[in-house]
């Protein structure tokens, strides 16, 4: 992935792994299905986080 590196893959989930302490994991489904209302909410999460992040650098 572009923002976070490469994911771990297990099974139909994408595992990827967070810069930061505390909320270190996002869970996405495989590419071509439809993601999950919580896993658009996590992504988004992070997303902000790492846009807060980068200002702050």
């Amino acid at each position: 992935m572009k923002y976070f590196g490469a994911p771990r893959v297990k099974g139909s989930h994408h595992i990827i792994k967070t810069p930061w302490k505390g909320d270190p994991r996002i869970n996405v489904q495989k590419d071509g299905k439809m993601a999950k209302l919580y896993q658009v909410k996590l992504v988004v999460k992070a997303l902000k986080k790492l846009e807060v992040n980068d200002e702050n650098s």
